[in-house]
């Protein structure tokens, strides 16, 4: 998306259009009702703002109205939850319905917020972050509407035809509805808490970060700015750390250059990885120190291994435990002799055992 591509998207709405918002506009939106647009969804509105029926007025809205829009489809989810649906991420379904709704309630607060285009079509909201495929949401009856947010406006208002074969959802627990056969769940952005402690931990992540992108998994503009406060606070200082810990959230579009410029400065390309193996290897060895110490849910990171290197690093052997008690997990059913728990906690042990041998892992 650029501010070009959006006002020709713009000129083609059978609606009023305003100014677009300002940065302060967007800053203030955000604040006041707790979410973060997108990087593509924010230059849109930047752009120009659509006006009329279905369209979100994120300047003088009535903020009840925009808050329901918000709300909607985490109310479905849980409207659904009240009537059987139950998502098999959440872990083991408590038999007290009220328990079980409480738990979901609990467990949504940790998927991305979906944040209204137009009507019932949403885009997740994540800072930084350009390219996901925007949603239509009716509890959770979800499907795709368009590639990506400029896709979508085309193919609603446009006319244009949309090969929607081609959308893939990569956000965490939304991505369960629509059905993806070909590519399962993904879990959104690696946890970097506990922080690090030390000015070499601290460098050690923001490498890691920067293999993540390498081998191209996304990681918002937030982590990054995040990290960088980490290390500028541990005395990491270099002139791009600088600049990207102080960035404001209007500034958020800058973090990915200015990350580059961190790596470059740091002397970090020299660290990373040569080929794709060696650094899908390096962050399952990451994820499992995660997953050991409790930082990342073991299911989760089980799933995202089995995602990012199962299949890249051709299914080593060594492996095949550790992904073996993941699908144990997954595939548990209520007449098993063994509690679902027991599972979770062999996975731990194995992460654990994996990391106590050579590396990476021989057979």
């Amino acid at each position: 998306m650029t501010r070009e591509r959006a006002l020709a998207l713009l000129a083609v709405l059978p609606v009023t259009i305003g100014p677009g918002l300002s940065d302060a506009e967007i800053e203030a939106a955000e604040e006041r009702f707790g979410f973060r647009f997108a990087a593509d969804h924010r230059l849109f509105l930047q752009a120009g703002l659509p006006l009329g029926r279905g369209w979100p007025d994120w300047r003088g809205g009535d903020a009840d109205e925009l808050r329901g829009h918000l709300e909607r489809p985490r109310d479905g989810v849980l409207f659904d939850v009240k009537h059987g649906f139950w998502y098999p991420g959440w872990g083991e379904k408590p038999e007290d319905r009220r328990e079980a709704l409480r738990l979901a309630e609990t467990r949504l607060g940790d998927a991305p917020q979906l944040v209204p285009v137009f009507s019932h079509r949403y885009l997740p909201g994540i800072a930084g972050q350009s390219g996901h495929p925007v949603l239509s949401v009716h509890q959770t009856d979800i499907i795709y509407y368009g590639n990506d947010l400029a896709d979508y406006l085309r193919h609603e208002f446009g006319g244009s035809a949309s090969d929607l074969g081609r959308a893939r959802a990569s956000v965490p627990f939304w991505s369960y509805f629509l059905g993806d056969d070909e590519l399962p769940e993904i879990v959104g952005t690696t946890p970097h808490d506990p922080y690090a402690v030390t000015a070499e931990e601290a460098v050690d992540h923001l490498c890691l970060l920067a293999i993540e992108r390498r081998i191209g998994r996304r990681v918002g503009a937030d982590t990054l700015i995040q990290a960088a406060l980490v290390a500028l606070v541990l005395d990491v200082d270099t002139p791009a750390v600088c600049d990207l810990a102080g960035l404001t959230r209007g500034e958020e579009s800058r973090a990915h250059e200015l990350f580059t410029q961190v790596v470059e400065e740091l002397g970090l390309a020299a660290r990373l990885p040569a080929t794709d193996a060696e650094a899908r290897w390096a962050l399952v060895r990451w994820w499992l120190q995660l997953i050991a110490n409790g930082s990342m849910n073991a299911i989760e990171g089980g799933n995202l291994i089995s995602y990012e290197a199962w299949d890249h690093l051709d299914r080593p052997a060594a492996l095949r435990p550790f992904l073996a008690w993941t699908s144990e997990y997954d595939d548990w059913k209520d007449d098993w002799d063994t509690p679902r728990e027991a599972f979770g906690q062999r996975i731990i042990d194995e992460a654990r055992d994996l990391l106590a041998g050579p590396w990476p892992p021989v057979a």
